[in-house]
């Protein structure tokens, strides 16, 4: 459980972090940032299987189409996931990318204790609800669904507990989701190189650097994310999910100075006061599980 929070705090941290790298290089179109990622990344943990040679997992699978097919739906489920962000990053969006991270939670609880049969407990519920009314409260505001944010909840979401009941390791299982996003990747920078408008290789250094770097930099996040979900309850992660969310609310607001109205701030405050809620009770209980399993080893 120890190690399971750890890596995810690294990974939501890094994520919290990423618009920034996003901004680096406004001028290249999120379909080929989206691209670079799946190509340079399937290349990253290419090289790290190969260095360690762990390919022995890749050769059964071809007598075993469910796993094929779960990891189909997991690749399209955190492509599109990856589309949708670098979409709103670049486009201006940080807040709307932010609130989809804040109401994942809602997704993985509602995934958790409908198909895993979590059961949640009273605060618990509280947290849920609270966090439901500021999202509701931010896109009657809006005037229209928050379709960002909607997105990024759903298919980051559902990628979560797919990872979750995954039969392949952290490492194996993102080189497989990368293997088969590669031919639509390559197939995206091909059309962009034939049309002239590529951006690999590009004139400066710096932005090859920037293109090379999306490899480990997505591959690592990742690999920590898909380590937690393996060791961590649904109702967990998605505590540990706002990690992201609140660092990047405060790129969008502080660094990029994207507008933050006042009634903004009502929504946005429902949903923080969720996460106390939330972070309260866990403690609460956490505390209680640790005085337990004192008393049981003082009593044997």
């Amino acid at each position: 459980m120890n190690a399971g929070l750890v890596y995810a705090a690294c990974a939501f941290t890094w994520w919290g972090l990423f618009p920034i790298y996003i901004r680096l290089v406004t001028s290249v179109p999120a379909s080929e940032i989206l691209a670079h990622r799946v190509v340079w990344c399937l290349l990253f943990v290419g090289a790290a299987l190969s260095w360690r040679g762990q390919w022995a997992w890749l050769r059964p699978l071809a007598r075993q189409p469910r796993v094929l097919f779960a990891f189909m739906a997991s690749a399209l489920l955190i492509g599109g996931n990856w589309l949708a962000y670098i979409w709103a990053v670049s486009n201006g969006h940080v807040l709307d990318a932010s609130l989809g991270y804040f109401i994942t939670p809602l997704v993985n609880v509602l995934l958790g204790t409908t198909l895993l049969h979590e059961r949640l407990r009273a605060p618990q519920w509280a947290a849920l609800s609270l966090a439901a009314l500021g999202v509701v409260w931010l896109g009657w505001q809006a005037g229209h669904p928050p379709w960002i944010a909607l997105v990024l909840a759903t298919t980051f979401g559902a990628y979560g507990l797919l990872r979750k009941v995954a039969v392949l390791g952290a490492l194996e299982g993102l080189t497989l989701e990368t293997m088969l996003l590669a031919p639509i990747a390559l197939a995206v920078i091909a059309l962009a190189a034939r049309h002239g408008t590529g951006s690999f290789p590009a004139a400066d250094l710096p932005t090859n650097l920037w293109i090379i770097a999306l490899g480990p930099v997505t591959a690592v996040p990742l690999l920590l994310f898909a380590a937690a979900a393996r060791r961590l309850s649904m109702t967990t992660l998605g505590l540990m999910q706002y990690i992201g969310p609140t660092i990047q609310f405060a790129v969008g607001v502080w660094l990029f100075h994207e507008p933050f109205s006042t009634a903004r701030l009502i929504g946005f405050g429902f949903i923080w006061l969720a996460l106390v809620v939330y972070t309260v009770d866990g403690l609460q209980v956490g505390r209680r599980t640790a005085a337990l399993k004192a008393q049981t080893v003082a009593g044997s």
